[in-house]
């Protein structure tokens, strides 16, 4: 039996947590697997539901926070040598940043076989400056000759760390999308509709725009508030905003609405009917993208976007900024509007087209679940994961 030592960063609630899951529960008996995560972000929601409805029960290592901690970090690496020493994995596979870098580092230490990192996303551009950047770039570069293999989660995500970041070569990176259980997203969509509809005061004639994710900064939900507000003066069509999500960035964002005069209510309070509903986290989002009839993106940096894949399931046009793996994962002007990073004109009238043109949501409604239902269905990913593994284990 090959032994796997999982670890990541946290159990967040998004698709880094799924695909751990799904890996851990999932794969083949030859393969047994240790889950390992850190602790929870107070500025987080929990998705340890994730794991508790697939009977997982992982290993916590309180100290392997998101942010850099010399003390904690140091303690984290040891506690994660010990656990690789007491398990003997053949093969390490760490998910995201701080976990890779900690996780890597103690697997080398103990001279495990195989390593292994994935990267969900990536921190080389719009998070930080460039001396930073160039800090955490040469860290990379640093692991990754330390690593059997890393794999990117999308076609555009590998050129980006090749070619344009340039942390390892072409040859040490596998492409393997994400993978989830995307039926809900396409099931009792009607009753989900009314439930999320009038929770939230929506008459039929209001089209709902939702965004859905953490609020952080690169998110970039201001350029969402300004397009939001342009739209709002421009149609005749009556129109809501939903922020799905929570996050340190919150306050800023809700500063910026005041800006804007956009009128706005804390959903969790209230069902009063303004522009603007923030509804903080919501477990159900197959319920939000149910009651929603078009969903927003507007980051400055995404790896493979887990919202646009599930508004795809639940059969909802998007409207995006053309970032990272968003190619990779819509069709863009059959299931997606894309415009430039952060160019408000664009976005503005995307959104715009969308939510004055009913023909286009529909048709664009229509292709969705089609496009992803196997393409991105776990199943997919665990046979994809298996088959590197044995690969590596095979030409170790």
């Amino acid at each position: 039996m090959t032994k796997v030592l999982r670890i990541i960063n946290r159990f967040n609630l998004g698709g880094p947590t799924y695909n751990v899951a799904y890996l851990s529960k999932y794969m083949s008996e030859e393969f047994e697997t240790l889950l390992i995560g850190g602790a929870k972000d107070i500025t987080e929601e929990s998705s340890s539901f994730i794991l508790e409805n697939l009977g997982l029960k992982p290993v916590i290592v309180e100290e392997m926070f998101r942010e850099i901690d010399i003390k904690n970090d140091f303690i984290a690496y040891r506690k994660l040598k010990k656990i690789i020493r007491e398990f003997k994995p053949d093969i390490v596979h760490t998910h995201a940043s701080k976990a890779g870098t900690l996780g890597r580092l103690a697997a080398a230490s103990c001279g495990v076989p195989i390593v292994v990192h994935t990267f969900h996303g990536h921190i080389f551009h719009s998070y930080f400056g460039k001396f930073k950047t160039s800090f955490y770039k040469n860290i990379e570069r640093y692991l990754a000759k330390k690593s059997t293999a890393i794999i990117a989660i999308s076609e555009i995500q590998k050129k980006e760390l090749v070619e344009i970041h340039k942390i390892c070569t072409a040859q040490k990176v596998f492409v393997i999308p994400l993978g989830f259980d995307l039926s809900k997203f396409n099931e009792n969509m009607e009753e989900k509709r009314k439930s999320f509809r009038t929770k939230y005061n929506l008459a039929e004639d209001e089209i709902a725009i939702s965004i859905i994710g953490r609020l952080v900064p690169v998110k970039n939900h201001a350029l969402f508030l300004e397009a939001l507000k342009i739209v709002s003066l421009k149609t005749r069509k009556k129109i809501r905003g939903f922020i799905v999500g929570d996050g340190e960035g919150r306050q800023k964002i809700e500063m910026k609405a005041t800006e804007l005069n956009i009128n706005f209510v804390d959903g969790s309070n209230t069902k009063e009917n303004t522009l603007l509903t923030f509804t903080s986290w919501i477990q159900e989002i197959d319920v939000v993208l149910a009651g929603s009839d078009i969903i927003a993106l507007t980051s400055f940096n995404e790896g493979t976007p887990v919202s646009l894949i599930e508004a795809q399931a639940a059969n909802k046009p998007i409207v995006a900024t053309n970032v990272g793996g968003i190619k990779n994962v819509v069709i863009e002007n059959e299931t997606a509007l894309l415009c430039e990073n952060n160019h408000l004109t664009q976005f503005s009238e995307g959104l715009l087209r969308m939510v004055e043109d009913e023909n286009m949501r529909n048709s664009m409604s229509e292709k969705g679940w089609n496009h992803v239902k196997d393409t991105f269905h776990f199943t997919r990913l665990v046979k994809d994961m298996e088959q590197l593994y044995k690969e590596l284990l095979k030409n170790q």
